[in-house]
């Protein structure tokens, strides 16, 4: 596989206006989330961005980065985008799509989900998987919870997403009742992202507002392994503030 790492960002965001290029630390989010991703080892790092702005700030720090049509309707839209016009001749077969509000992931999980993908030759996506015993993520609609059959201790095939309470927390069965929380990281093979980009809306996706569900209703196979990591995502002013307090308390440069 040859890999590359796209990270989509806008500025357009509801809950937080111009967040790819809030300051964290001296540096706009955005930077700090390429930072991150080159600590994985894998060469290339591309930002697919909605706006000049944010392509401006991204060569300014050294790195790749394609302006791709702000109207694009998705993540996973404007990551094809910036592939067709970074990538002309087909290099990269394995696209990790990065979300670019996560300055303070573990870049380790880029390798994790990368593995996934080596390991499971049906694999059209691979993903991650958080365990959780939190009885409040189990009712809060915003951690999205993915129903995985095992295929052994740490990875398998993902069935389903929701945002309900599921899989049911009785206290038989692998995990003792805990919910599998989704980290917002995929993995396309390239052929995948080419199909489901192609596809229009699913009816599971528009009723659970889940992208990855147009997938699954359309024959792609999702697999994932189980971390133990869960990255925050930055979408408020609290966020952002953990997110500035998790560098100064790591005297990041």
């Amino acid at each position: 596989m040859k890999p590359i790492i796209v990270i989509p960002a806008r500025l357009a965001a509801s809950r937080l206006p111009n967040k790819p290029l809030a300051d964290i630390g001296g540096k706009p989010m955005i930077v700090r989330v390429v930072e991150r991703a080159r600590l994985c080892g894998i060469d290339e790092v591309l930002v697919a961005a909605g706006d000049k702005e944010i392509v401006d700030v991204v060569k300014e720090f050294g790195a790749d980065a394609v302006l791709t049509d702000p109207a694009l309707p998705s993540g996973s839209d404007r990551i094809k985008a910036a592939i067709d016009i970074f990538d002309k001749e087909r290099k990269y077969d394995t696209i990790i799509n990065l979300q670019g509000d996560m300055p303070t992931f573990e870049p380790s999980l880029i390798n994790d989900a990368l593995a996934v993908l080596e390991k499971y030759p049906a694999a059209d996506i691979a993903t991650l998987l958080s365990p959780s015993s939190d009885e409040n993520e189990k009712v809060d609609e915003n951690v999205v919870k993915g129903i995985i059959s095992l295929k052994d201790k740490i990875s398998g095939e993902c069935l389903y997403f929701t945002r309900a309470n599921a899989p049911w927390s009785g206290n038989s069965g692998d995990g003792g009742g805990d919910i599998f929380r989704h980290v917002g990281l995929y993995v396309y093979r390239r052929a995948a992202l080419e199909k489901f980009v192609s596809l229009p809306p699913s009816a599971l996706e528009k009723r659970e507002k889940l992208e990855q569900l147009r997938a699954l209703e359309n024959g792609l196979k999702i697999y994932a392994a189980l971390v133990k990591d869960f990255p925050k995502g930055v979408d408020t002013k609290d966020h952002l503030e953990m997110a500035r307090e998790y560098y100064r308390k790591n005297n990041a440069k």
